[in-house]
């Protein structure tokens, strides 16, 4: 207690226990430390190397993807149909895919620790690779074919196609897996869907009907005061919706209008169909009709009576197909969109009201050989050639336009060009070649000539980069075939849209740098 002017204070003395306070930071013993995966690799590593390097991992993680399928399928195979509940027995409910136990998805899920949904789909995976695409499952497994791809070629040719013939899938496996890997994943696709359409028309119609009947327009709220408005359609329809929503947001922006491209076009979509009396600027379509050679000569053959030569002679190669924006579509999808657009008349094909018609002649193997109009496709062949009036050669009337002695391309080469490339030839790029430039694969100020070939679209993204990324090599040959090397020695191939490749399958990744003696931890 205090006085006088002093002080008391008051001591308590407690013991105090050894161990540490909770409370207080403890010194832990170092913590184990995980060795890095690829610690056993240089520190430093050359482009070329990494690149090789990484190309090693690819295949080896589509080797674990083909395990990964086969350990699905064993725990499959453990788990059959008639362990469940039978029909009528209490707890019986179905059977799961192709007779297996309806609750092997439920423990495939616990066992990857993933949804249902998601062991649904690897399972469902798991089978059409085992027993419909056998070569598939082996590129996968041997590390030639990355998983995004195969499982690309099972979506195509799985659930959608079981009303195929397995000799028509069969055949469709072996014209796509020789190219699989020069083809962006949305190009295989599409690459998948021709082969399929060229060989099945037929199944394509059916399943494009079932399809139809399933349109439907869908409202899905988004937050922020937004709506998301779906409508399932035909692709075709939905390709020309979207040209004519973006042909009338682009004539309001040439017309002064500041806002987005985006919200023109929405603006456009909702005048359409809630004010659609108001004046709206026409919209027409363009027409590429691609024709093989010998569909043009059997003709002049046939109207003479005589006998068209067996290089004319429909071989066993897959027919024809019509594409909508990279969508494949049957002869009779296309006689109806023909017929549509007042395209098809009694008279043969014409360009639609207010659009134009090109027709593209190609080769056997699709490559194009010249671009033409109707009209000038009858003229030429009322004419004849001029060489040999009056008989029977073989002389060219029509063929790619001609070089230029100038920098600019001509419009014949970029009708020519953009028909050929249709979209950036960039491997794996997909903008459209209405959206790209010319491009000289040989600099115009290196010697490069302003032809065909040694012209082909490039986005502005790859053409900047082809012409100031340092390290990268592009070399183009007569017909159109571009092949890219990377600074890090990766070599791509760029093939036009529509070639017929017969090719052996890739070979097996390239083998890792020399990086040490010990062997890599897969």
């Amino acid at each position: 207690m205090a006085g006088r002017g002093g002080f008391a204070v008051g001591v308590t003395v407690v013991p105090v226990d050894a161990a540490p306070s909770p409370w207080e930071e403890m010194e832990h013993e170092p913590r184990p430390q995980v060795e890095r995966l690829g610690a056993w690799l240089p520190r430093r590593r050359s482009s070329s190397e990494s690149a090789a390097l990484m190309q090693q991992v690819m295949a080896a993680e589509a080797k674990l993807a083909a395990l990964k399928l086969e350990l699905a399928l064993d725990i499959a195979a453990d788990r059959p149909a008639p362990v469940d509940p039978r029909p009528g027995e209490a707890g019986a409910a179905g059977v799961g895919p192709d007779g297996v136990s309806e609750f092997v998805l439920d423990e495939l899920a616990l066992v990857m620790n993933t949804s249902r949904t998601a062991a649904v789909t690897l399972l469902d995976q798991a089978q059409i690779l085992a027993t419909r695409l056998p070569a598939t499952w082996a590129a996968l497994a041997t590390g030639r074919l990355d998983w995004p791809r195969a499982r690309a070629i099972a979506a195509e040719l799985g659930r959608p196609a079981d009303d195929s013939d397995p000799a028509v899938i069969a055949a469709v496996e072996r014209a796509v897996l020789p190219i699989a890997t020069e083809l962006s994943v949305r190009r295989l696709r599409e690459r998948v869907q021709r082969e399929l359409v060229a060989r099945d028309a037929a199944a394509a119609d059916r399943r494009r009907t079932q399809a139809r009947d399933a349109a439907d327009v869908k409202v899905r709220r988004i937050g922020n005061g937004m709506s998301e408005l779906s409508m399932l359609m035909p692709h075709p329809d939905a390709v020309a919706c979207r040209k004519t929503l973006d042909g009338h947001a682009r004539a309001a922006q040439e017309a002064g209008d500041r806002r987005p491209i985006g919200m023109l076009r929405v603006g456009a979509g909702i005048d359409l169909m809630l004010r659609p009396w108001q004046q709206q600027p026409s919209v027409s379509a363009h027409v590429t009709v691609v024709a093989p050679l010998h569909a043009l000569t059997v003709g002049a053959f046939l109207r003479d009576g005589a006998t068209p030569p067996a290089v004319f002679v429909p071989g066993p190669v897959p027919a024809s197909v019509g594409e909508v924006d990279g969508e494949a579509i049957t002869s009779a999808h296309l006689r109806e969109l023909l017929e549509q657009l007042d395209a098809l008349c009694p008279g043969g094909l014409q360009a639609p009201t207010g659009g134009t018609l090109d027709i593209a002649v190609t080769d056997a193997c699709g490559r194009l050989l010249a671009v033409t109009g109707r009209r000038e496709l009858e003229r030429l062949a009322a004419r004849g050639c001029t060489a040999h009036p009056g008989t029977r050669c073989d002389c060219p009337v029509l063929s790619a336009p001609p070089a230029v002695d100038r920098y600019s391309p001509s419009a014949g080469q970029r009708r020519f060009l953009v028909t050929r490339d249709r979209t950036c030839r960039h491997p794996g790029c997909s903008v459209s070649a209405g959206w790209a430039d010319l491009d000289h694969v040989v600099a115009h100020g290196a010697g490069g000539g302003t032809d065909c070939s040694n012209l082909c679209c490039l986005c502005r993204r790859h053409h900047r980069l082809k012409t100031h990324a340092d390290g990268w090599t592009h070399t183009m040959s007569d017909d159109g075939v571009l092949t890219v090397i990377t600074p890090s020695g990766v070599t791509r191939v760029s093939r036009p849209p529509g070639w017929r490749v017969l090719a052996v399958p890739p070979g097996p990744p390239p083998a890792p740098p020399a990086v040490g003696e010990d062997p890599p931890p897969f």
